[in-house]
């Protein structure tokens, strides 16, 4: 009933945003128009941040005119569009940039020989015809370029960032949409082809994810689940224990793969650093290791060190847990997956956090219930002294 709700409400939303959106943001290319009447011969709904290409390619003498098109990441931020002649990343990118200074539109270039800050200069081909503009929520560049290359194909990336400061861009966002904004595109068929390694890639951070969602956020919890609440019941003895250890044994296996998976993607995003998601990682996998080893350091119930020891178990366990959804959450805002994903592990979440608090109840009363009647039972002969002679 919620889902269909959900999906019930989603439609709504998309219907009054499609009537309301001008034509410079509706959802395909071939619907924009210019104020200026330019025309173009292809277009493309690029595949990230929301943004479009629309060119006309002069193969006579390899001239290019291009309208590029997207949001900017914040209303005073930036909108880029680059040729990379060279690679197809941002190193090398020769770029156009468009922001707003001192209320009107502006368009500088930028030869992006090295990550990091940027300053204007000229690129390695002819350009001409710059210009830019603002509204609906959308900047738009307008440029003639000489094309590099083959002059069929180019290496093209694209870009918004959220502000500029003293007329330099500030740096853009690190997100999955803005390190995937890329493609190669074919000047004559209109087609884009995104780089097999940003597939590759994305595939590795799709690994990385569910092996993370699966180790602390979804076994870890339920070992806990099951080592807190159905201990309580003699039936389940020793049953429990072993469940308990299979969780959490599976639990750190698939952990520790999620971490090697998630150092290697570290390893080859040179620049790209999510320092607290990283740190999260490193920490959850040092708690989960000295976790293990409680298993063989574990004192036998009776043992005077025992009552520490369940302290020291106990506060190491929700520690992970807490740090587990926590980091699962930063996951989700670096990849962004499609929002149904993020929705379902919510839903898992707060199904366990409610089976938690029903087993609570239910061993709450099976405790009070067996102390109720351990104190009320009758003494026998023996034990109440009088079967001493």
């Amino acid at each position: 009933m919620a889902s269909h709700q959900s999906s019930s409400l989603a439609l709504l939303v998309l219907t009054l945003t499609a009537l309301l959106i001008s034509p410079a943001e509706s959802l395909t290319c071939t619907s924009q128009t210019f104020t200026n009447n330019a025309r173009y011969t292809n277009c493309v709904d690029l595949t990230q941040l929301t943004a479009y290409l629309h060119w006309t390619h002069d193969q006579s003498n390899s001239s290019l005119s291009i309208a590029f098109i997207a949001p900017p990441a914040k209303s005073d931020g930036w909108v880029a569009w680059a040729i990379n002649p060279t690679e197809t990343g941002m190193k090398g990118s020769q770029t156009l940039l468009a922001f707003q200074s001192n209320g009107a539109m502006t368009v500088k270039t930028y030869n992006i020989s090295a990550i990091g800050p940027i300053a204007e200069s000229k690129l390695s081909f002819e350009v001409w015809d710059l210009s830019a503009e603002q509204s609906d929520g959308v900047m738009r560049i307008f440029a003639k370029l000489k094309v590099p290359g083959n002059g069929m194909t180019v290496n093209q990336v694209w870009q918004v960032g959220a502000s500029v400061t003293s007329g330099v861009p500030d740096a853009h966002p690190m997100q999955t949409a803005n390190l995937n904004s890329k493609s190669t595109l074919n000047l004559s068929g209109g087609q884009t082809v995104t780089p097999s390694g940003g597939d590759s890639r994305t595939k590795k951070k799709n690994i990385h994810g569910v092996l993370n969602v699966v180790s602390w956020g979804i076994l870890f919890p339920i070992g806990v689940i099951i080592a807190r609440y159905l201990r309580t019941f003699e039936s389940a003895d020793p049953a429990w224990f072993y469940l308990h250890v299979f969780c959490q044994v599976s639990a750190y296996a698939i952990g520790v793969a999620g971490w090697g998976t998630g150092l290697k993607l570290g390893s080859e995003s040179q620049g790209v650093k999510f320092s607290v998601h990283r740190n999260i990682g490193i920490a959850l996998f040092c708690l989960a290791t000295v976790q293990i080893f409680a298993l063989f350091l574990r004192p036998k119930k009776d043992h005077k060190y025992r009552f520490y020891w369940n302290i020291y178990h106990h506060s190491i366990g929700y520690g992970i847990i807490v740090l587990g959804i926590v980091n699962i959450f930063r996951g989700y805002d670096i990849l962004q997956p499609a929002n149904k994903w993020k929705s379902a592990y919510i839903i898992l979440i707060i199904v366990l956090g409610a089976i938690a608090l029903l087993l609570e109840a239910i061993t709450w009363i099976v405790v009070v219930r067996r102390k109720s009647s351990k104190s009320t039972k009758p003494y026998d002969g023996f034990n109440n002294g009088e079967g001493r002679q």
